[in-house]
């Protein structure tokens, strides 16, 4: 979308991101890293692209491959495990290599802003961990925080004085280039910030634990963000600087700000591990939903992502596709794309 809106869709881009699916797809904690993967390509010694064949290790998961093969941009594979220090290699060797136009770090939310004592913050390791390394890459890097609070973790208002001018305002148009993705893509900050971008507004519920996220004008918008600024602000990148492996990042972020997500994922994955994975049943999900909804309602909420469905209906994750599918065949009205309209 960033693409399409920034560069008129002109020219392929090199998306340089994480495998970390979070659970959604894959049931394996945290990031995944090159020894993931079969079929990755070397772009430099220390950079692999995923291509359309490249495929995860069982039991691991990954989208990245099915993106590669939808959309015409490279994506590379954002290797954690070497801490800021191989991250920081990483950008460098791409930045050799390709000799970019533009560099810009892109991040959904605004976590990247976060000093890392905030109550409501949920995962602010890899956006610390990115900041510290782009901060030492001897080029000109461009911060951009798209949909200030649509992660459900900081505050539009907290976020607001934090963020530069508005260098785009997304739109149904920029949307459109990647619809078709947006059918199975699991991730709930870009579903809510296309659906903004589309003009969505209301309240939606987010995450296993049911966050609410206020839709409003402020979701399509792109800020540039002062990159020495955020890292000045952000006391776990600035802890991270000289990290070289990735548990060395999870004890700085346990020290920091008292938890580590990827043990979150640990002890989640863990509960889950015996979870039947049984299509889902129409005469057993339609009615568990009506009263969802009901309850939903109760609290002013107006949408809901996929993610957060499987969730609330007790749904293995690796259904969520088939959730879907069962959801939009039986109430096609209630499918405000990407997101499930409630009210």
């Amino acid at each position: 979308m960033l693409h399409a809106a920034l560069y008129g869709g002109e020219g392929r881009a090199v998306i340089l991101t994480y495998a970390w699916d979070r659970l959604i797809v894959d049931p394996v904690p945290g990031p995944r890293g090159a020894r993931d993967f079969t079929g990755l390509e070397p772009v430099t010694p220390a950079v692999r692209a995923v291509p359309a064949g490249a495929r995860p290790i069982a039991p691991a998961g990954s989208t990245l491959p099915r993106l590669a093969a939808e959309l015409p941009h490279t994506f590379a594979l954002l290797d954690p495990y070497r801490g800021a220090e191989g991250v920081t290699r990483q950008l460098e060797e791409l930045v050799g290599h390709f000799d970019p136009e533009s560099i810009d770090v892109l991040d959904v939310g605004g976590d990247t802003l976060a000093r890392g004592d905030e109550p409501t913050l949920k995962s602010p390791l890899a956006d610390a961990l990115t900041l510290a390394a782009v901060c030492q890459v001897n080029a000109s890097v461009r911060l951009l925080v798209a949909g200030p609070g649509l992660d459900g973790e900081l505050s539009p208002d907290g976020l607001r004085p934090l963020l530069g001018p508005v260098v785009h305002t997304l739109t149904a148009g920029d949307v459109e280039r990647i619809s078709t993705v947006l059918e199975w893509h699991p991730s709930e900050a870009a579903a809510m910030l296309a659906a903004t971008a589309r003009g969505v507004r209301g309240t939606c519920e987010v995450r296993d634990a049911g966050l609410p996220v206020a839709l409003t004008d402020e979701g399509p918008r792109v800020h540039e963000v002062d990159l020495d600024a955020a890292v000045s602000r952000n006391r776990l990148a600035q802890a991270v600087m000289t990290t070289a492996a990735l548990d060395e990042v999870e004890a700085h972020s346990r020290e920091v700000c008292g938890f580590s997500e990827i043990d979150y994922e640990r002890a989640k994955a863990a509960r889950l591990k015996d979870r039947p994975s049984a299509p889902p049943d129409p005469d057993a999900v339609l009615p568990r939903l009506e009263r969802f909804e009901a309850e939903a309602r109760g609290r002013g909420v107006t949408h809901t992502t996929f993610r957060h469905l499987t969730e609330a209906l007790d749904i293995d994750g690796s259904r969520r596709g088939a959730l879907r599918r069962l959801l939009v065949d039986s109430r096609p009205e209630r499918y405000d794309a990407p997101l499930w309209r409630i009210a």
